[in-house]
């Protein structure tokens, strides 16, 4: 498993991902289920390597964002329960079924459609009630325990409707990686989803599994633990705000590196890259490297971030293009075509990590390993040896 395109690459630290699962499993009571979140292929981690891992490290359930990504884990060998959290179309009651796919249910017109369609298909569908306490995304709307109690009565009609299992009832946090900025909040939208619950279970309703938990919340607020918590952006090493950073022991799993394609010298008033944002001001040295906004490394870096060669920093030097961009290696000894870039790395040396480029970014680090292109492999490394490779673009290459 050593061959792989040395052109740009994600190296994923299969030791921090486990070291990651089992802080999270000692932070959480021995009876609560671990449900890890892997939609958006796994964060960009690589979806089958790491739920065959969870699976392996004792993870109860999965949660995925649509039918596609709950369809690739089956047909991959897993097998432990999946939940989608959003939208499928009722027409596709017999595939959930027939695959053991719960779905998530988040109005009483949805759940007639879904039902209409189990029946229809002679089948029975697992479905979570999604209450909405506050995202005001999608979810039976019970923001307001007054205002809203006619929910109650539409999540008892879904519940009872043919063709429909219900296992579990879940709501969704905004705010609990704000620390004590989102504290009242987030006490609000669990003191509505609380009370849903058990409006609901008087009124006959009963759930397998009750779950808020994501990954603020398992940090720092335990009581809403329940029967089963949703891990999400702390499986990969990352804390889900700045304000929670360092609140657990997490290794972060992704670093990308890339290679030294070309090395080449300027003269001074020589323009670099695109629209000439760049103009040296003296001989200076470059080093072409082959990655770019094409494979998830931001336009919006083109001279303000640096990555590491030898261990020491190159700055961006010019617009970042879709494919290449150019770093200033004056000033380090002896480049050479092929030698290797670290473009993100942990953070814990001078290399810039996903957080450091978040910030730079004024974004999240959700969104930048989400953004790492489909044309980067993944390449698995347990003690430091490669175990496995994923290419999105040509699969067959795999090992």
């Amino acid at each position: 498993m050593s061959t792989y395109l040395r052109r740009t690459w994600a190296e994923v630290d299969v030791d921090a991902v486990k070291h990651n699962y089992q802080v999270i499993r000692e932070k959480v009571a021995s009876d609560t289920q671990i449900m890890c979140v892997i939609k958006a292929d796994a964060y960009g981690h690589g979806a089958v390597f790491l739920a065959k891992l969870y699976e392996k490290l004792g993870a109860d359930r999965f949660a995925v964002s649509n039918i596609e990504e709950a369809m690739q884990l089956r047909e991959n060998g897993i097998e432990r329960p999946v939940l989608i959290l959003g939208f499928t179309p009722a027409s596709m009651a017999k595939e959930l079924a027939d695959h053991q796919i719960s779905q998530a249910v988040f109005s009483e017109a949805y759940a007639r459609e879904l039902s209409d369609e189990a029946v229809k298909q002679n089948v029975k569908v697992r479905m979570h009630i999604k209450v909405d306490t506050g995202m005001s995304r999608i979810g039976f709307m019970y923001q307001n325990k007054e205002r809203d109690s006619d929910s109650i009565r539409q999540i008892q009609n879904a519940c009872m409707m043919p063709g429909l299992i219900s296992e579990g009832i879940f709501t969704h946090f905004a705010v609990s990686d704000e620390g004590s900025e989102g504290r009242q909040a987030t006490l609000h939208q669990l003191d509505c989803f609380t009370d849903a619950v058990n409006r609901c279970k008087e009124n006959g309703c009963r759930f397998e599994i009750v779950h808020c938990a994501n990954s603020g919340a398992i940090i720092d607020y335990p009581q809403a633990h329940f029967d089963c918590v949703r891990a999400g952006i702390i499986l990969y090493g990352l804390a889900p705000s700045q304000k929670l950073a360092d609140r657990l022991d997490l290794r972060p799993a992704m670093q990308i590196k890339s290679v030294v394609a070309q090395v080449k010298t300027i003269e001074p008033d020589t323009p670099v890259s695109y629209g000439g944002t760049f103009v040296s001001d003296r001989p200076l040295k470059l080093a072409t490297v082959p990655i770019g906004y094409a494979d998830g490394y931001s336009r919006s870096l083109s001279n303000r971030a640096y990555m590491t060669i030898k261990g020491k920093k190159a700055n961006v030097l010019g617009r970042v293009c879709m494919d290449q961009l150019m770093l200033d290696v004056t000033d380090i000894d002896d480049v050479q075509e092929g030698d290797e870039v670290t473009v993100i790395g942990s953070g814990k040396d001078e290399s810039l990590s996903f957080d450091d480029m978040a910030q730079m970014t004024g974004t999240i680090n959700y969104e930048l390993v989400c953004l790492v292109g489909k044309r980067v492999p993944r390449v698995y490394l347990r003690h430091g040896k490669n175990v496995g490779i994923m290419d999105s673009i040509r699969p067959a290459n795999e090992e």
